[in-house]
């Protein structure tokens, strides 16, 4: 007998015989078969095979065995598109079955097969289950939209299923409602500027009314969607606080904080001496505090939110300082989050129930849940002035306990309290000497060197102490190293004739012996500042510190505005906006609060949109002029490089700088600006790369609505004043140049005349600019190709550039020139009108306008008068906008016209401003706001320039 029985079976396999049971006639066999099937698809079996049979199933009344079949198909659909198409008849039939969940069910799933052959026929059933008379059909087949949309955007649009889901917004159904506007919302996000969510006053009064009525989920989809609306005004954002209010004593935790979310945002918009407003922070503090008492996962999401809400209104909880404090069983993220919450709403009157809770974590077992305790001691003694001292002598109590990590927190923040009260605590010196030797962590040593070297008057011993840190000085940290340095030279300042040998060892291992190079640095100048001049260095080195802030772990005021608006999602917990940690375009729209209402430079809100608006570029630093890092940063005189080809250079003056210049840069340097630094840009740098196009700014469609004419064109008839004399021929052998400073369609140019009154021919032009504020440089050589003969004149334009160094001046609008021909160099200063820096897009977004005004401190406004100017608001405005100063608002109060204009110089920093013009008086007032309010003054006078001329 030979082998091959083993290869021959009456067994067909398992796939066959689930074939064979799958046309089975008996109903109860055949559902037994789908089942197997989805258990064998659920634990990773192929069954695809058995796809026509499982297919020919579907055609049933069972609406469990539908179900199975249905999800079989979403599962290999996409690997078997051709046999889908099969199913196709089978789904258009069940979407007009008499049975409305059999049509949900064929409509849910032909949205979740992703195969493009079958979306096409999904259109048709598609169209009628979303004019279904039954609300389940139409609130699923509103997801619909949203899944085929994300399949295929286009057909979506082309089909009219947006303004048909836009239609259910108003449907009686309040889960066809939610559904729609969760639909739209998922849209929207990925085309963040479709504005496919039109939401306005008629359309906000639907969605609170279906809000009462669904399920928790929709409540949450119609809530979030509430805070993406902006309320005309306070009385209507009063109305929608109202009605959300009830949303608070929801079970369910993610409707309560959606509706913190709203009620946050609209508040922005309530005046504050409204009695509702603090009605409203009192319901607000409850459903907050209810959070805690769920589980501690829940409580740690509960608490990241509750953290940014009491940094944004602390007032809130202030009353609930008790529900904070730690259980003995909460997990450590709970503890610490509660912790950093005592911290922030602590204050005078709570402060000794918060100090007596901190002391008693301080001896808790787990070691970074006492650290942190220790430093919040610290935190609470910086922020409640009235317990700095109650704090110290806690912290004493603990250094006694001679727990060592203990102690090192608590000299830790020893440190930062004498910061914040000097001559104050320092008695306590003596007993954080005691400990020095137990110290082990490089933040514990820095602190304490920093102590003694600070205090080297008051220790007796200070120079030995430190010693004893030198020994095993290349063994330290970084942070230990460089304070070390700095102590010992501030020790050698107070004590210069006991301690050169150890101040002269410290330098020779930092410079020397070390190969960190922000040591070296550190170690070098005060090297050279010792060696050259010790008064300087004194001043330097025991220069007074500023007092350290109350916050310093505050989040920033944009990002807490943007992240309020994001309360209840992930960006609520992580603590960064969603741009931070979500891929792609999807999600990464920035979100701001709106403007508080009863302000007065309030400006009328739009119907709709969100508060988001444009991000502020942030201001360009201007180093003041004695900066020592700015001009150590300046030194280097190599010509500035550039992104891109320079403008083409006629042939005669195709010769390098040096050439140019004769002697080179050192020739033109050898003189002294008046006693100015050195020049910083060479002559003939590579220019800065000119703007490829100038395109004139769009309207933003403001000024429709307030009155003022057409579009921002290009600024056409800016004034420009005359030419002054800027060097006399007296001072310059003969040489005489008058000029002026425009700005054309985005360029600055200096555009001079030349006048030989000297009996010798002129050649070799050349230019150069000393540092100045705003980092105006020459764009290219001065184009003066022909000699410029005895009694000649010469007209020239330079265009200007603003990436060339920058330093401060006084005033701030000084420029110091350096002019170079074949016969010597001459030096002068000009004074150019600040609007020559006024960029083209300085026209900002009214809710931006709005923000950014409350968000400047009223201690950088500064008012102004002008006098004797005779025109109405609207020749004003029409002027001031040639000039790039853009109107973006335009009030009449009391027959005072109000007008709200924005700026931008060409190094960021924006300029606001609210001029009033009252009818009949030639006086205007001006107010101005920056964050750089030394700009205010020559911003004021080239208004008083361009209005008077």
């Amino acid at each position: 007998m030979t082998d091959s029985k083993y290869f021959t079976t009456t067994k067909k396999g398992e796939i066959f015989e689930l074939k064979a049971e799958l046309n089975s006639d008996k109903k109860e066999k055949k559902k037994e078969a789908v089942k197997k099937v989805i258990a064998s698809m659920t634990v990773g079996k192929d069954v695809s095979a058995l796809f026509p049979d499982v297919v020919n199933c579907m055609q049933t009344d069972n609406l469990e065995l539908k179900k199975l079949v249905y999800l079989y198909l979403m599962n290999y659909a996409k690997s078997q598109p051709d046999m889908a198409i099969m199913a196709v008849n089978t789904f258009v039939k069940d979407c007009e079955d008499p049975n409305p969940l059999i049509r949900a069910l064929a409509v849910r799933t032909m949205g979740c097969i992703r195969v493009d052959k079958i979306t096409e026929y999904l259109c048709e059933p598609l169209r009628k289950c979303l004019k279904d008379e039954d609300p389940y059909v139409r609130k699923t087949a509103a997801v619909c939209v949203a899944k085929l949309h994300d399949i295929n955007a286009q057909l979506v649009e082309d089909q009219g299923f947006l303004d048909t889901l836009k239609d259910l917004i108003s449907d009686s159904n309040p889960m066809v409602v939610a559904n729609a506007v969760a639909a739209l919302s998922e849209i929207a996000e990925s085309h963040p500027n479709s504005n496919l969510l039109d939401l306005n006053p008629q359309t906000i009064n639907k969605l609170l009314t279906a809000l009462n009525e669904c399920t928790e989920w929709g409540q949450i989809f119609i809530l979030d969607c509430l805070a993406n609306y902006t309320p005309r005004d306070d009385r209507e954002s009063q109305s929608i606080c109202e009605r959300v209010t009830p949303r608070l004593s929801h079970a369910n935790s993610a409707v309560v904080l959606s509706a913190v979310k709203v009620l946050m945002k609209f508040m922005e918009m309530l005046p504050k001496d409204l009695d509702y407003y603090g009605t409203l922070l009192k319901k607000l503090a409850p459903p907050l505090v209810t959070l805690l008492s769920a589980e501690p996962e829940l409580q740690y999401v509960a608490l990241r939110n509750i953290n940014l809400i009491v940094q944004r209104r602390p007032e809130i909880l202030k009353h609930e300082m008790k529900v904070f404090f730690v259980k003995y069983n909460d997990p450590i993220y709970v503890k610490l989050e509660k912790l950093d919450i005592m911290i922030r709403l602590a204050s005078q009157a709570n402060i000794a129930q918060v100090l007596a809770e901190l002391k008693e974590y301080a001896t808790e077992v787990d070691v970074d849940f006492v650290r942190k305790a220790v430093r919040a001691i610290g935190r609470c003694a910086i922020k409640v002035e009235q317990s700095a001292e109650r704090c110290v002598s806690t912290l004493l109590d603990l250094i006694q306990t001679k727990v060592n990590y203990v102690v090192q927190e608590a000299i830790v923040v020893i440190k930062d309290i004498f910061r914040k009260y000097p001559n104050k605590y320092e008695s306590v010196i003596a007993t954080l000497c005691e400990n020095l030797d137990s110290l082990d962590e490089p933040e514990a040593r820095a602190a304490m060197i920093w102590i003694v070297g600070e205090y080297a008057e008051r220790i007796d011993n200070a120079d030995e102490l430190l010693e004893s840190f030198l020994e095993g000085f290349h063994d330290e940290s970084t942070q230990v190293q460089l304070q070390l340095l700095t102590a010992i030279v501030k020790l050698f300042l107070k004590k210069p004739t006991e301690t050169q040998e150890l101040v002269q060892q410290v330098l020779s291992l930092a410079t020397q012996d070390s190969d960190n190079p922000d040591l070296r640095d550190r170690g070098y100048i005060y090297w050279r500042l010792l060696s050259t001049d010790p008064v300087a260095a004194k001043e330097v080195v025991l220069a007074e510190k500023p007092l350290i802030s109350e916050e310093t772990d505050l989040i920033e005021p944009t990002l807490l505005e943007e992240l309020i608006c994001h309360i209840g999602t992930l960006a609520s917990v992580y603590h960064k906006p969603p741009s931070a940690f979500v891929e792609g375009s999807r999600g990464v729209q920035h979100k701001r609060l709106p403007g508080s209402a009863g302000s007065g430079e309030s400006v009328e809100s739009p119907d709709t949109g969100s508060a988001a608006g444009v991000t502020e570029a942030p201001p360009a630093v201007i180093p003041s002029q004695g900066d020592l890092l700015g001009d150590l940063l300046n030194l280097d005189l190599t010509p500035p490089t550039t992104t891109g080809p320079p403008p083409p250079i006629s042939s005669g003056m195709q010769m390098s700088a040096m050439d140019l210049l004769g002697g080179g840069l050192d020739s033109l340097l050898g003189g002294d600006l008046g006693g100015n630094p050195a020049m910083g840009a060479g002559f003939g740098a590579a220019p800065a790369v000119m703007p490829a196009s100038f395109n004139a700014p769009v309207s933003g469609g403001l000024d429709d609505l307030f009155d003022l004419g057409g579009g921002v064109g290009l600024p056409m008839g800016a004034y420009n004043p005359p030419k002054a004399v800027w060097l006399p021929a007296m001072k310059a052998k003969g040489l005489e140049i008058s000029g002026v400073f425009v700005r054309r369609a985005g360029v600055i140019q200096m555009e001079m005349t030349l006048n030989n009154k000297a009996m010798s021919v002129m050649t070799d032009f050349a230019i150069q600019f000393n540092r100045n504020s705003f980092g105006l440089a020459p764009a290219g050589p001065l184009q003066i190709l022909t000699p410029l003969g005895p009694n000649q004149t010469i007209e020239a334009a330079l265009p200007l550039s603003t990436v060339g160094p920058v330093m401060k001046m006084e005033p701030l609008n000084n420029l110091q020139v350096a002019v170079k021909n074949n016969i010597d160099v001459f030096y002068f200063s000009c004074q150019y009108p600040i609007s020559m820096l006024f960029v083209e897009d300085g026209k900002m977004e009214r809710q931006v306008f709005l923000a950014t005004w409350k968000d400047i401190p009223n201690d950088n406004e500064a008012q102004f008068q002008i006098k004797d100017c005779h025109l109405n608001s609207d020749a004003a405005s029409n002027k001031l906008q040639s000039s790039n100063i853009f109107t973006i608002a335009k009030r009449t109060v009391e027959g005072q016209d109000m007008l709200y204009q924005s700026m931008k110089l060409s190094n960021g920093i924006w300029v606001l401003a609210e001029l009033r013009v009252q009818t009949g008086n030639p006086n205007y007032t001006i107010s101005l706001k920056c964050r750089a309010p030394e700009v205010s003054q020559c911003v004021f006078q080239n208004y008083e320039a361009v209005l008077k001329n």
